[in-house]
């Protein structure tokens, strides 16, 4: 243990430390020497009735059936025995290491508490965390919520620049008050930044909006208990309303407010956004750039009957109009001319929000030409194909929305021919996720992916950061969070089950561990959620106040910088201005997490 640790869990015996979050000094910083044993926790909460797992890294290996302890750190009592897991090796990551898994799922009682380890003489011990009922949500949800209203982008210079926004190419202007800030670094807004990339392309502010939506709908009695349900709808009008200035009059939306960087807010344009900040005049969304997921917060926000700026009745006309056109516009849209996997279930969730919201045939219609389209993309291996060839979909934000997407429609379908396709696709991806997460040594359980890389298809852990967006790639916590919430989702459709979140237990297991990483269960002892957990990135500044706020989520781990496929494990707080990669907060990792903690509590 370095000085830090060892001082964390001096101080914490006593009861002194609680949620103190260091920025600095990380206790496995990348090159440095890696101490002889490392306990890697969640560091944040479990709840009682959750799979609940730790990670035991060494130098060497360990006797059979070594064992561990919880101990509560107020009375300093063992609570809790058991037998650490049979030693992997992770030579991709971290060669002559070796992990063991710890598994205290049956430790169900309340309180904060820490693991420990006895080897060779010495103690070594886990950073605390909490146990209790739900105390996951209660802890993290209302800070979600203080980190979106953090991002408003409401400063009086904000407010200002943006009632009379000129049209990137012409002198004309329109008013895009409101929204949020895209990131900790960003005070762009955007529906999606990768739209020229094709098959890229994330899910933002709409994505935002129907993830507070779905929680207020899924989980209002734990929003209630929490005492911040009505805030919640509050911000969720919010962001409704921002979408509903962002709808032209033409019926499409506008899918950036880009700052250049500029700290002058009469800088920012509407536009369409290439690579290197290069922007044109193609700001139009597609179905897959913001487009279906702005129809679908719309459709669903407007079931509240609740007027925001605009009413229930003009949200949901707002919704209408939009999809109309892009029914008759979309490849227009398109950057390449032609549909893929994210239009297929983009559009299935506005389709099906619309047939949810007015039970209309021709959203039925469209809800199943979309599902089916999905279906069509299902290989026998469990991913989907993104194209009408070879490309395996992998996505760095939004991997688990194929199947929320159909999981939505299932709400409404009660046709049972439907119902089985969707079913089965649904099936077929979980399946799949499970496989190739476990098909190596994979001691955190660190959900991998497919992808093609230079012609040939392979499986990896991270994003390629060869691809088609000829720059991008950073960590990966929306998209881990995507997953969690489509394993407990999905699997309630498919995999139902007595236990954990309602599901198979392997499936349950595979959404704890998604989670325990981002709250700091990695090879880094980094928590990425802001001032919880014991080390949090660096404080990031941006224009206008904004900048890093608590709740939000950085994006994480990546795979090492310099290896094109992604290959290898990386992490960086100081990387000559590119650091943002690793260090930034991002509006879509807090949606999904919002989502998934959710899910988690229902």
């Amino acid at each position: 243990m370095n000085q830090l640790h060892f001082a964390w869990v001096t101080l914490s015996c006593l009861g002194l430390v609680l949620n103190a979050p260091a920025e600095a000094s990380l206790p496995n910083e990348p090159g440095a020497l890696r101490e002889d044993v490392v306990i890697h926790v969640n560091q944040v909460a479990y709840d009682q009735m959750t799979p609940k797992f730790a990670v035991l890294e060494t130098s060497r290996r360990l006797p059979a059936l070594s064992h561990f302890q919880i101990e509560d750190v107020k009375t300093l009592d063992t609570v809790f025995e058991g037998t650490l897991a049979d030693g992997q090796e992770c030579a991709e990551w971290f060669p002559g290491r070796y992990f063991y898994r710890a598994d205290f799922s049956s430790f169900q009682h309340p309180g904060h508490f820490k693991l420990q380890v006895d080897q060779n003489g010495k103690q070594y011990n886990s950073f605390g965390f909490e146990i209790g009922q739900s105390t996951l949500a209660t802890q993290t949800i209302p800070a979600i919520l203080n980190f979106y209203q953090h991002q408003r982008a409401n400063s009086p210079e904000e407010l200002k620049a943006d009632q009379h926004l000129i049209l990137y190419g012409s002198t004309n202007t329109v008013d895009l008050r409101g929204g949020w800030c895209d990131a900790s670094g960003d005070v762009s807004k955007y529906f999606s930044h990768l739209a020229y990339a094709n098959f890229m392309s994330p899910q933002q502010t709409p994505l935002v909006v129907w993830s507070m939506v779905g929680t207020v709908d899924t989980a209002a009695p734990l929003l209630d208990r929490l005492h911040i349900k009505a805030s919640l709808m509050d911000e969720a009008l919010y962001g409704a309303d921002y979408i509903m200035r962002s709808l032209s009059p033409s019926n499409y939306f506008y899918m950036t407010v880009f700052s250049y960087f500029n700290q002058d807010p009469k800088a920012r344009r509407v536009v369409g956004l290439l690579a290197n900040s290069i922007t044109t005049s193609d700001y139009q969304c597609a179905f897959r750039s913001g487009g279906g997921m702005a129809i679908a917060a719309l459709a669903r926000i407007s079931q509240w009957s609740r007027n925001g700026g605009f009413s229930s009745q003009e949200y949901l006309a707002g919704a209408e109009r939009a999809f109309a056109h892009l029914q008759v516009n979309n490849t227009k849209y398109d950057a390449d001319g032609k549909e893929n996997i994210i239009d297929d279930y983009c559009a299935l969730m506005a389709a099906s929000e619309l047939w949810i919201a007015t039970d209309k045939a021709i959203y039925r219609d469209a809800a199943r030409k979309r599902a089916k389209n999905l279906a069509a993309r299902m290989t026998p291996e469990g991913y989907f194909i993104a194209n009408d060839s070879n490309r395996p979909f992998w996505h760095a934000s939004d991997a688990g929305l194929p199947v929320i997407a159909l999981a939505r429609y299932l709400d409404k379908e009660n046709d049972p021919q439907c119902r089985a396709v969707a079913l089965a696709t649904i099936k077929k991806a979980l399946d799949y996720n499970l496989r190739v997460t476990s098909d190596v040594s994979n001691p955190f359980g660190y959900a991998r992916q497919t992808f093609l890389f230079r012609g040939q298809v392979r499986n990896g852990f991270f994003i390629p950061h060869e691809n088609e967006s000829g720059w991008w790639w950073q960590g990966e916590n929306a998209r881990l969070a995507s997953l969690a919430t489509a394993a407990i989702v999905g699997g309630r459709l498919v995999y139902p089950g007595p236990g954990a979140f309602g599901i198979k237990t392997d499936l349950a297991g595979f959404a704890s561990d998604q989670i325990a990483w981002i709250l700091g269960e990695n090879p880094y002892d980094m928590c990425f959620m802001y001032q919880f957990g014991q080390y949090n990135v660096p404080h990031m500044s941006s224009n206008f106040g904004h900048g890093s706020g608590r709740g939000g989520i950085s994006n994480g781990i990546t795979g090492k910088d310099g290896n094109p496929d992604g290959s290898g494990i990386d992490f960086k707080i100081h990387a000559d201005g590119n650091e943002w990669r690793w260090t930034e907060q991002w509006i879509p990792h807090s949606a999904w997490f919002l989502q998934a903690v959710a899910a988690m509590s229902d």
